[in-house]
């Protein structure tokens, strides 16, 4: 099978059957082995050298991101700062993190270490607690434990699409609100003296709650999917305590279901991308005193749009 990715990402549904292999190659100049994870979504691109890729074949990996929302990568030597570099070819890069001080990396690069709390095990999407939250995000290993550790995602965008009409006409036009104070307040006001990073132009002094559409729509595709989050999501807003935690726990167990989860087994060289306006995460917590640290870097996003009514 030959998959064509042009300037408009071709829906995961549309791409066709899978060959048997549940393999394939995308062009865009060059082409690229692909081994798809599932029907839907997530993909390991073959045959590929970040650090020295050419224009095209960068091009192919962000068209590919769109396409697949996670992509794998193996087998690529980088340090932080060949990540970075990376990074500003695929986008417009954020520091790594708008609270949290990762200590001796560069700005760009939110360190995850479980030996400081660095753990990631619920279910959320990146900083939706700001007004702009990431495009998306790349994670690589530094160090990693003997076994277990491993990161699932789920497409939101499959989880909206596959919830019954009239779930979806009753979600379309709510609103959400999303609290970083739950996970990162006591941190920026204890340990950053109420001194954040910068985000989007301004230095972060508080965690203000944010709205955001329940359904998002996609700013390159068009497509729709679900944007709450255990990690952030507080409540939606317009309805009482009830219908709020009832409405958000519906779709939080259809979104978690296992048909739209992908999980990636981590080795170190691996690279992974994924698209931060219609997938969740959780990285598992299951290897005991052992030690887990992952380099993180952002890229831009845009302030989330829901459906026009």
């Amino acid at each position: 099978m030959t998959i064509s990715i042009s300037d408009s990402a071709v829906p995961a549904s549309d791409r066709g059957a899978a060959s048997d292999q549940n393999a394939g190659t995308i062009t865009s100049g060059v082409e690229l082995d692909v081994d798809e994870f599932g029907p839907h979504f997530g993909a390991e691109l073959r045959g590929i050298d970040v650090a020295n890729a050419s224009d095209d074949e960068v091009r192919a990996i962000r068209r590919a991101l769109i396409d697949y929302k996670v992509i794998v990568l193996r087998d690529q030597q980088l340090d932080d700062a060949a990540h970075i570099d990376f990074g500003r070819r695929i986008g417009d890069l954020t520091v790594g993190h708008p609270v949290w001080d990762s200590g001796d990396v560069p700005d760009e690069v939110y360190s995850l270490d479980s030996a400081d709390n660095g753990f990631a095990d619920v279910w959320h999407t990146d900083v939706t607690f700001m007004p702009r939250p990431p495009l998306g995000s790349i994670l690589r290993p530094v160090v990693l434990p003997r076994n277990g550790g491993d990161t699932n995602w789920a497409d939101a965008e499959l989880a909206y699409r596959s919830l019954s009409e009239p779930i979806r006409t009753l979600i379309d036009g709510l609103t959400a609100v999303h609290d970083g104070s739950r996970e990162f307040g006591y941190y920026l006001k204890q340990r950053r003296g109420g001194k954040g990073n910068e985000w989007d132009g301004a230095e972060v002094t508080e965690l203000t709650p944010v709205s955001h559409p329940v359904v998002r729509v996609h700013p390159e595709t068009g497509r729709k999917s679900l944007f709450v989050n255990p990690g952030f999501t507080s409540h939606i807003e317009g309805v009482s305590d009830a219908e709020s935690r009832g409405i958000l726990d519906l779709l939080y167990a259809h979104l978690t279901k296992p048909e739209h989860i992908v999980r990636h087994r981590w080795r170190l060289g691996d690279l992974v991308l994924w698209d931060n306006r219609n997938t969740v995460h959780y990285a598992n917590r299951d290897y005991g005193d052992s030690r887990r640290v992952m380099h993180r870097i952002t890229l831009r996003g845009d302030e989330p749009v829901g459906p026009v009514a």
